[in-house]
């Protein structure tokens, strides 16, 4: 039997945080842990899932990529 998952998607904890991050790298304000300026969708993404699971959201562990 498949799994069901709750409806709506994401839980909203880690919704929010990930609503709230890419906000701000669509006005160009989310900062890396370096300190510049993130210009990759994709490590915007990562971001938000990162703060989202330090804040507690139940987000699934990282898929690790494949040696090729």
């Amino acid at each position: 039997m498949a799994k069901r998952r709750a409806k709506g998607g994401a839980p909203k904890k880690g919704r929010a945080k990930v609503r709230k991050v890419m906000r701000e790298y669509k006005r160009r304000t989310l900062r890396s842990g370096s300190g510049g300026r993130v210009r990759k969708r994709k490590q915007a993404v990562a971001i938000a899932l990162s703060e989202a699971r330090r804040s507690g959201a139940r987000i699934p562990k990282r898929r690790r990529s494949r040696a090729r």
